[in-house]
């Protein structure tokens, strides 16, 4: 049985026939929309960075008329409320679009590509708002945000498919589908929309078995640089396919539907954490290392740096307070497989030093988004870099131990996921996501006030020098690519970022879409 959902767009839709029903409205709205902004040339000039900095006023209101959503600029009360509306609350205040589409429909999103096609403003889009360094926040050009398209279109149980807006949430999509006994590899942050987290490859719970979470995409419906609604997969328009898996804000295209593969639920979701002094950290590390190609994949391990909790911050006074934190969460089949399975960390050399502990407790992901949630609170300041390494994890750790004891703020931790099984997961070969090592994570840097701001970015700046000898590529979702364009190319293997630029010239030679470095000047 088909689960359908009611849209924003007030209808149900069946995921047999919706492809075709939507061509069909799109072809519609070719010939709307050349009444609205004018017949779009073919190919029009390139457009340069920072072009259509000012919009054609009587074309703005032409637009407005034709949008169900807001068409908003810089002199429009709402405009800065809408343009802040992001996760991170520290970044450049100064970069503006000179317009804002939020958009009410998919529909709107096809009017607002060919109005900024026929007036050569470059187009960035909002997803959630929640990537750290902000990078649909440009200069000039139009953000397309995307906050209203939030439905779950349908879930197919028996086929274990569902067809979904792109702003669902993480603990919304695990919710719903939980409910029928379903799972999807989503994101560990609740907040966290799919739009952002499955353009930049998705680094998902229980990857070690599911993989990322682009590897469960089967397809993408994309409004191409010239307006038009396409969809991409594995038979059809497979550039398209293969870029929207990875390409994260470097795509050129607004991805407007997904099309998922979904899992059966795990039977049994349990966890287990240990608390150890800081000053253990490089025995830790180097024992969790020795053990984790024998642990099953179905285990993500976890080694932290972070702030004691309450009930133990008393024996970690003399350590400023900061505690070192191993984390153990199993999807498994059966209670009896995952306390058999997670018994391996009882064995650490040095439990003895633990000064707390707790074992196979059983989870589920409510419980798991409340615990992610709070390491990572909202309405903070942030800086991050997410980092792949096959370091030594004694060496990374040594790296940043004395200098995380001096960190500023008390919300901010050093964290790296440990792939479990004999073999590192092998990038995918059909998407642009290309990053692959034991290890992932580094710096999450949060703090609250702006007096604080230099602090804490230098200490997190710090942070990055003594860890880049490590490096082997970083992940273009979680990472700054705006302070440091170059993270962009090397978020990339030197294939799959040649192809990227390639595939760029090809479908959008017009340079409709920002790429990964315009507009931030």
């Amino acid at each position: 049985m088909k689960v359908n959902f009611k849209t924003n767009l007030n209808r149900h839709v069946s995921t047999d026939t919706d492809v075709t029903r939507r061509h069909f409205l799109a072809s519609g709205l070719v010939v709307a929309g050349s009444l609205l902004v004018g017949q779009t040339a073919s190919h029009c000039a390139q457009l340069p960075e920072g072009a259509g900095v000012h919009s054609n006023p009587e074309s703005t209101v032409l637009l407005r008329k034709g949008i169900n959503g807001q068409v908003l600029n810089r002199t429009d009360a709402d405009f800065e409320k809408v343009a802040l509306d992001v996760w991170n609350k520290y970044g450049d205040s100064k970069r503006r679009p000179e317009l804002i589409v939020r958009v009410a429909n998919e529909q709107d999103v096809i009017q607002a590509v060919k109005y900024a096609r026929s007036n050569r403003m470059k187009v960035v889009v909002r997803g959630g708002g929640h990537n750290w360094c902000n990078p649909s926040m440009r200069n000039g050009g139009m953000m397309i945000d995307l906050t209203n398209l939030n439905q779950v279109i349908s879930i197919d149980p028996k086929a274990r498919k569902a067809v979904v807006q792109p702003i669902v949430s993480n603990r919304e999509i695990q919710r719903q589908l939980n409910a029928l006994n379903l799972s999807y590899p989503s994101g560990h942050c609740p907040p966290v929309k799919l739009s952002g987290y499955l353009l930049c490859g998705g680094m998902s719970w229980n990857q070690g078995v599911w993989g990322p979470g682009v590897g469960s995409v089967e397809g993408v419906e994309v409004v191409n640089p010239d307006g038009e609604l396409i969809t991409a997969n594995k038979d059809q328009n497979t550039d398209y396919y293969w870029a929207a898996r990875g390409a994260g804000p470097g795509f050129f295209g607004v991805a407007i539907r997904y099309h998922l593969k979904l899992y059966d639920l795990p039977k049994a979701i349990a966890c287990s954490s240990y608390f150890y002094p800081i000053g253990e950290v490089g025995a830790v590390a180097k024992w969790l290392e020795s053990i984790a190609s024998k642990l099953p994949p179905n285990i993500e391990l976890s080694l932290f740096l972070l702030s004691a909790p309450p009930e133990i911050a008393e024996k970690c006074k003399a350590d400023s307070g900061k505690v070192c934190m191993v984390t153990a969460t199993i999807f498994a089949n059966s209670m009896d497989e995952a306390r058999t399975s997670l018994k391996p960390l009882d064995d650490c050399p040095i439990i003895g030093k633990c000064l707390s502990r707790t074992v196979a407790a059983p989870c589920n992901f409510e419980a798991l988004f409340d615990a992610s949630g709070a390491l990572w609170p909202a309405d903070h300041r942030n800086q991050v870099e997410a980092i792949f390494s096959n370091a030594k994890l004694e060496n990374l750790f040594g790296s940043v131990k004395d200098h995380f004891l001096k960190t500023p703020s008390p919300t901010s931790l050093i964290m790296f996921a440990i792939f479990t099984g004999p073999n590192i997961p092998a990038p995918l070969p059909d998407a642009a996501f290309s990053m692959s090592a034991r290890y992932y994570g580094g710096p999450w840097t949060m703090w609250t006030k702006p007096e604080d701001d230099h602090a804490n970015t230098q200490w997190h700046k710090k942070c990055l020098e003594l860890l880049k000898p490590f490096v082997a590529g970083y992940y273009v979702g979680e990472s700054d690519t705006v302070t440091y364009p170059n993270i962009a190319q090397q978020s990339y293997t030197e294939a799959k970022w040649k192809r990227l630029q390639e595939l760029r010239k090809k479908y959008d030679p017009d340079g409709v879409f920002f790429n990964y470095t315009d507009g931030f000047a």
